[in-house]
């Protein structure tokens, strides 16, 4: 039994339809699929891989390197063979931080500026959510992402005590 304290009027998603959830995770994994294939196409296009299409996008100016792993949830090394294919792409090139020399930072070149306008151009022709929702309809679904990543698990500080009991 569950002593947990919802929000009033929120119900335990498990239990307050099942089916719904289903149909949601259904339509939500292939959006997912959908927007996954509409950015291996656009990165052949570009002629990289799609994570290094992903990194063009999370760099809005200088970003050390650990950095930009860390938006991209992946490990240092795996943003170093990033910035190695964006380099010989003419998209970006390494330079030394400005408050720590020993720290390196990644950061667009021109071409990798136009490539990211070209990406973004792109991107709102052919993502669903740009296409099939209006800008309103694009601002709730935005919230409601936003909503759902913002929002700690419920059973998370219950998950992490037993973790470390264990």
């Amino acid at each position: 039994m569950s002593t947990q304290k919802h929000e009033p009027g929120m119900a335990r998603a498990e239990t307050s339809a099942p089916a719904l959830n289903r149909d949601i995770l259904d339509a939500l994994t292939t959006v997912i699929k959908r927007a996954g294939s509409v950015a291996d196409s656009i990165a052949t296009g570009f002629g990289v891989a799609p994570p290094d299409l992903l990194a063009i996008f999370k760099l809005d100016g200088p970003l050390a390197m650990k950095d930009l792993a860390q938006r991209l949830s992946c490990d240092a090394s795996f943003v170093t063979a990033i910035a190695d294919k964006l380099e010989k792409r003419g998209f970006a090139r390494r330079e030394p931080s400005q408050r720590d020399r020993r720290i390196k930072n990644l950061v667009l070149t021109p071409e990798g500026v136009a490539a990211k306008e070209r990406l973004m151009a792109e991107l709102a022709a052919k993502m669903p959510w740009c296409y099939a929702l209006n800008d309103e309809e694009r601002q709730c679904f935005l919230g409601l992402l936003r909503k759902m990543l913002d929002t700690p698990h419920p059973d998370a500080t219950a998950d992490a005590g037993q973790a470390t009991q264990q």
